[in-house]
């Protein structure tokens, strides 16, 4: 007893020095509505069929930023060569030669001579919820968390700060995670954890919906390399990771050619064959030619994975 009672001092310390929220934290979309009106202004709107997106993201207390992309949404008529306004607001906002309100479900833009009424939407993954093939090592399927050291389970979710059993060299890796909503805190305190793939190479596990897309943001490789797009979805909503690991090569302990990834967030190609030149910053495993474990990293926030299986390449 006494030392489970332990267990759970060192998470919650853990917690409280790692990122202390400002405000409440909401881990379920059921409690995020009930408690929290900002919850159903925040998200998306638009597509590429109206030209146009908009990404409203909540900062608690009623107030918003709203980013206004020329085209539609990242992975949906909009890209980095287009135009990306910010303009901070409650339910209405104005600045930047554009002027727009939100009400019942849709935004209402004006931008220079151009009008545009569009409504909210809820994309999903084209992978979400794909099965393992036959030759697939299931690491986490919702039943049991026996494949990861220390794992813990909630209402058939894996918790962050555990590492799979198994180890791995190159591989195919898919895997679904949920961050909080936060709306109270910024940057690195929304939804921080991360994926270690062989507990050496990073991708970013956060929050940064709305965000420019940068290496410690959703997509990113963690101090190696930008997204080419920030395709994170809105908090409380199940996104994916499909990543393709090729394993450096050594030769008598000599690096002499680097692992290479291939990352996509949310069925969105993010990077491609990016040479990891070194493990990224705080990896548990140094880089080496024995295959490593998959690390799903705590960061002192409430972060929950499924669907966890990798193909042996």
């Amino acid at each position: 007893m006494l030392k489970k009672v332990l267990i759970v001092l060192v998470f919650a310390a853990s917690f409280s020095l790692a990122a202390k929220p400002k405000g409440k934290v909401w881990v379920t979309v059921e409690s995020a509505k009930a408690e929290n009106a900002d919850f159903m202004i925040q998200g998306e709107y638009g597509s590429s069929k109206d030209g146009l997106g908009v990404q409203v993201v909540a900062l608690g207390n009623g107030k918003f930023d709203a980013y206004f992309l020329e085209g539609g949404l990242p992975g949906d008529g909009w890209d980095k060569s287009k135009k990306r306004v910010k303009v901070n607001g409650t339910t209405s906002f104005e600045g930047n030669d554009i002027k727009a309100s939100i009400a019942e479900g849709a935004i209402t833009v004006t931008w220079g001579d151009k009008k545009s009424t569009l409504k909210r939407v809820e994309r999903k993954s084209p992978t979400l919820g794909q099965k393992p093939p036959a030759n697939a090592v299931v690491l986490f399927d919702g039943t049991n968390a026996d494949g990861w050291k220390n794992g813990k389970m909630k209402d058939g979710m894996l918790l962050h700060g555990t590492t799979s059993k198994e180890k791995f060299q190159s591989y195919t890796l898919h895997l679904e995670f949920m961050t909080p909503y936060r709306p109270f805190d910024r940057g690195q305190g929304r939804g921080n954890s991360g994926v270690y793939h062989q507990g050496r190479y990073e991708t970013q596990v956060l929050d940064s919906f709305g965000l420019e897309g940068k290496m410690n943001e959703a997509g990113g490789i963690y101090s190696i390399s930008h997204p080419k797009l920030n395709m994170c979805f809105p908090p409380l909503r199940w996104q994916t990771y499909d990543v393709d690991l090729t394993t450096a090569v050594f030769e008598n302990g000599k690096k002499v050619k680097n692992a290479t990834m291939t990352v996509r967030l949310n069925g969105v190609v993010v990077q491609e064959n990016v040479e990891l030149t070194k493990k990224t910053t705080a990896a548990p495993v140094k880089e080496g030619s024995e295959p490593g474990p998959i690390y799903l990293q705590n960061h002192g926030n409430p972060v929950f994975y499924r669907n966890i299986w990798v193909i042996r390449k």
